[in-house]
């Protein structure tokens, strides 16, 4: 059984680990691989067909415990303890519940003190006591009528919430805290710049723990822009982003038979390598000979994907300028996000005139994808896999690189 220290508006966890609000889903799962020997038949609960419209949730069943995380940024946003007979709790190094300590409400008053009187919700039949940042829900089944204040004696406690202010219906995720950075760099944005004929290349914010000289106590979250554009060296990438994740080697094209090229068939004599920078949610592809940006590739991490949880979500903007049906100089601007749907998309680009190809996942180990397949189309030099639920798994961005004497477009760098 695990034991659990709760810190109220901010985690629930013990010396080994923690689970801290605001905590990106990715950090929750290696908590869990790492200690899977303890904590066992783990569910990821999301909504197939509308993933932003319900919480992300890991029920540790086997500990009484939800994790929710929120759909859009995917940090933690409520910690419920929903069993409390499967778990021992603790608040300031002292239990509250236990074996032999039960959940009652004078126990609570023990250990939390005073605060305001609790609120009854006759739908639930519960009666929810209320501190900053933790909430305690008490059932009332063996009484006819719910005082309008108080919690009758021996009442027990039946859920636990840990969040952050002091409203649960209305919380949000805090912001990640320091402790989650772990030396990593963030993503808080991801604009593709654009000219008319398509994309050019990426203006990144992103977010960084940093600290003063030697003292860790003053470490506080910096913001850095940086951009990075189709024809940028590796050096310039380096330089921009830092190392890499990982380095992938392609070692084969599956998409080469769809290229026209009649030489499409002929191995070249290297490979093309990524520069895969899971914590940005971004790809970057480098011609092998001439080791220059050829492609960008954001990731919007939507669970349901065969790739979920390899990337933190991408949250990206895409300026268009659509032209108006009839009207020769009239134009609209639009923006693509995250967030939009295909047939959204269609209706602002128009519809693909070829068949999507279809994109199968399987690794080389387990030839098995229990997610199914997905489509890719192509539209204004950028690719957008499309998920059976109509939600953006990916989007492609092809440039025309710069030869060697073209000037490297003006980049912005700035950090506060």
């Amino acid at each position: 059984m695990l034991d659990l220290e709760v810190v109220p508006e901010r985690s629930l966890g013990n010396e080994q680990w923690e689970f801290a609000l605001g905590m990106p889903f990715s950090q929750a799962i290696s908590i869990l691989q790492k200690h899977c020997r303890i904590i066992k038949n783990v569910q990821v609960l999301y909504s197939e067909q509308t993933p932003l419209s319900h919480d992300l949730i890991l029920n540790l069943t086997q500990d009484g415990i939800k994790l929710l995380f929120d759909a859009t940024n995917q940090r933690l946003k409520v910690i419920e303890v929903y069993d409390l007979s499967k778990v021992k709790l603790k608040y300031c190094g002292v239990h509250f519940n236990s074996q032999a300590i039960a959940p009652t409400i004078e126990q609570i008053d023990q250990s939390f003190g005073a605060t305001h009187p609790g609120v009854y919700n006759a739908a639930e039949q519960l009666f929810h006591l209320n501190f900053r940042g933790l909430s305690f829900s008490f059932q009332l089944d063996s009484w006819n009528e719910a005082p309008k204040y108080e919690i009758p004696h021996g009442a027990m406690v039946k859920r636990m919430h840990i969040y952050t202010g002091n409203n649960l219906q209305e919380t949000k995720a805090p912001a990640m805290p320091l402790a989650c950075f772990m030396g990593n760099i963030y993503a808080e944005c991801v604009d593709v710049l654009r000219d008319g004929a398509g994309p050019l290349g990426l203006k990144l914010r992103l977010l960084t723990a940093g600290s003063g000289l030697g003292v860790i106590a003053d470490a506080k979250i910096r913001y850095l822009e940086r951009s990075i554009f189709f024809g940028d060296s590796c050096q310039d990438v380096l330089g921009a982003l830092g190392s890499p994740h990982k380095v992938f080697y392609k070692s084969e094209d599956k998409m080469k038979i769809h290229s026209p090229s009649p030489h499409k068939q002929v191995p070249s004599k290297c490979n093309d390598y990524f520069f895969n920078y899971f914590t940005l949610g971004v790809d970057i592809l480098f011609d092998s000979t001439t080791h220059l940006v050829k492609k960008f590739v954001l990731h919007t991490n939507y669970p349901g994907h065969y790739n979920f949880n390899i990337y933190h979500r991408c949250d990206f903007k895409i300026p268009l300028v659509i032209k108006k049906e009839g009207a020769d100089s009239l134009t609209e601007e639009c923006i693509l996000t995250t967030y939009s749907k295909w047939d959204q998309i269609q209706e602002l680009l128009g519809y693909p005139m070829e068949k999507p190809v279809v994109l199968h996942r399987s690794s080389s180990a387990n030839n098995t994808n229990p997610f199914g397949s997905t489509f890719c189309f192509g539209l204004q030099r950028m690719i957008f896999e499309v998920m059976q639920n109509n939600h953006i798994a990916s989007v492609t961005l092809y440039g025309a690189p710069r030869t060697t004497g073209q000037a490297r477009p003006e980049s912005s760098a700035s950090s506060h």
